[in-house]
């Protein structure tokens, strides 16, 4: 599988603008070393990710070196293919070369918004261009017909390898393509019908959903398991915060500040980009069409973020791309230099699961350093899998009235918890959402005693697993994010998120 590629396809702004499209220009700043680059894309892969026809927005940040080669080959000459190897293309088939169908995100959302396009330099566009034209070879999307790519190796390259999310066996990615499959199947397809239907019944309706590949009941029925184990400190937690603001709406506004426009997204996620040194090596999509407020997955063989614009604001933005990036992106790319990066490493070793390890340190880095870290939607996710194992829609709709007010934020929370369901006049719940309150909890009981550094670098493993793997473990390629390089305002920030919601070590070892 390709490492590193580069783009060397002669792209044409056409004078006349035809649709709506805007190409912005980084500073000019010398870019991470960790840059990507693309290699001999084809006219329908390039369009399927700046896409005339697609309306989601990428960024795609190419160095300065490569846009000035770019810039100096002649409009009539095709320009020859190089590739700065990574792994050996001899000893990889050709499917691996190939793009991969669009996973689909978490909740089973496309995102549809319009392209953006970081670059390097500062071209001198006189407006901005308004479609894109692609010229150059197209090849088919079938492995049999990619092209044999000439590869040109620099020992002495500058730029780091770009590690692949892929590198690992078929296992896992066909383990991944079924969670992500299961994730899909869950989200009904005639949610806005039954959101209008339930608002007119003035909240009295239970929604029947619809689904187009219907998961099995057996399989329902194994993510129905609701625990009230941390039930208690849940809904503490939710008091505190009322207890101080009042209501969640005035919680969400004085912590979490104003809605940001798309340009102050994009700014931020750039600016926390350069930062973390990962510039140019995910793809960022914004959409409204997202139940979770961000997602992670894989795109045409690309990691990519999908941010929720409606839930995008100023002093949470940057939680949640440590959240996304600085937690599961990283342990991901740490995940895929270990022995373990396989099914049959994890089994091998008797690995525990990485969750609830996984999306409690990313929650946990969702709050760290904001003024008041209360875990308030790790609370309430929980709270709300919990009652709708126990209620109906309409039952659990009218219950979350006591800690949310906004009609439309309630649906959201119901409708999360009660995915999967037909009818939803029945109990019944989809309880992934319990994994971050679980995981918070367990890995602040044990804080003292983690080694984060460590656990950050294994890569997709539990904190409890972290003692013994340290022996066989590669860590020369590990990447740490910028937040955990110092480990005592780290542990300070772990202390202040105990105090802010009331938790005590007393409480945590008798429950855990």
């Amino acid at each position: 599988m390709l490492e590193s590629i580069k783009v060397t396809e002669r792209l044409h702004w056409p004078e006349k603008e035809m649709s709506k499209k805007y190409i912005l220009n980084s500073a000019d700043k010398a870019l991470s070393p960790s840059q990507v680059y693309l290699d001999k894309i084809s006219s329908s892969v390039l369009k399927d990710l700046f896409g005339s026809g697609s309306s989601s927005y990428n960024l795609l940040l190419q160095s300065e070196e490569e846009e000035r080669k770019i810039s100096k080959q002649s409009s009539y000459k095709r320009p020859k293919t190089t590739v700065k190897c990574g792994t050996p293309l001899g000893k990889k088939k050709h499917s691996d070369m190939a793009f991969k169908k669009v996973h689909a995100h978490e909740d089973g959302s496309r995102p549809t918004q319009t392209n953006l396009i970081y670059t390097g330099t500062n071209a001198n566009f006189s407006k901005p261009a308004r479609n894109i034209a692609v010229v150059g070879s197209t090849m088919s999307l079938n492995p049999r017909t990619v092209p044999q790519l000439r590869k040109t190796c620099i020992p002495k390259s500058p730029r780091a390898k770009l590690p692949s999310l892929h590198k690992g066996t078929t296992t896992r990615d066909t383990d991944n393509a079924k969670k992500l499959c299961i994730l899909t199947a869950i989200k009904p397809f005639n949610v806005e019908k039954e959101k209008v239907r339930f608002f007119k019944s003035d909240f009295n309706y239970n929604p029947q959903f619809e689904y187009s590949n219907p998961v099995s009941p057996l399989v329902l029925a194994r993510h129905n398991n609701a625990s009230d184990r941390f039930l208690t400190q849940a809904v503490h937690i939710m008091d505190l915060a009322l207890q101080r603001y009042g209501s969640y709406e005035k919680f969400e506004q004085v912590t979490g500040g104003s809605l940001l426009t798309k340009s102050r997204i994009w700014h931020n996620v750039k600016k926390y980009m350069e930062k973390e040194g990962c510039m140019g090596e995910i793809v960022v999509q914004v959409t409204d069409d997202l139940l979770s407020r961000a997602s992670m997955t894989v795109v045409n063989s690309r990691p990519t973020l999908t941010i929720n614009i409606s839930t995008a604001r100023e002093q949470w933005l940057e939680g949640m791309l440590r959240h996304e990036i600085g937690t599961h992106y990283f342990r991901g790319i740490n995940n895929c230099h270990q022995p373990w990066s396989s099914n049959m490493g994890r089994k091998k070793l008797n690995l525990k699961p990485p969750n609830p390890t996984e999306e409690g340190l990313a929650s946990i880095h969702s709050v760290l350093f904001r003024k008041d870290p209360t875990l308030w939607r790790a609370a309430l996710l929980y709270y709300t899998v919990y009652q709708a194992s126990q209620m109906s829609f309409t039952q659990l709709f009218h219950n979350l009235g006591r800690f949310v007010q906004n009609p439309n934020t309630r649906w959201d929370y119901c409708v999360r918890a009660k995915r999967g369901q037909t009818d939803t006049a029945q109990p019944g719940c989809f309880s992934k959402d319990q994994v971050y309150l679980d995981g918070i909890l367990k890995i602040l009981r044990y804080r003292d005693k983690i080694n984060f550094p460590l656990l950050m670098a294994l890569g997709k493993v539990s904190f409890e697993d972290v003692d013994r793997l340290k022996a066989v473990a590669q860590l020369e390629k590990v990447r740490i994010p910028h937040f955990m390089q110092d480990q005592v305002r780290y542990a300070e920030q772990l202390t202040k998120i105990m105090v802010v919601n009331q938790l005590s070590d007393e409480e945590l070892r008798t429950i855990i």
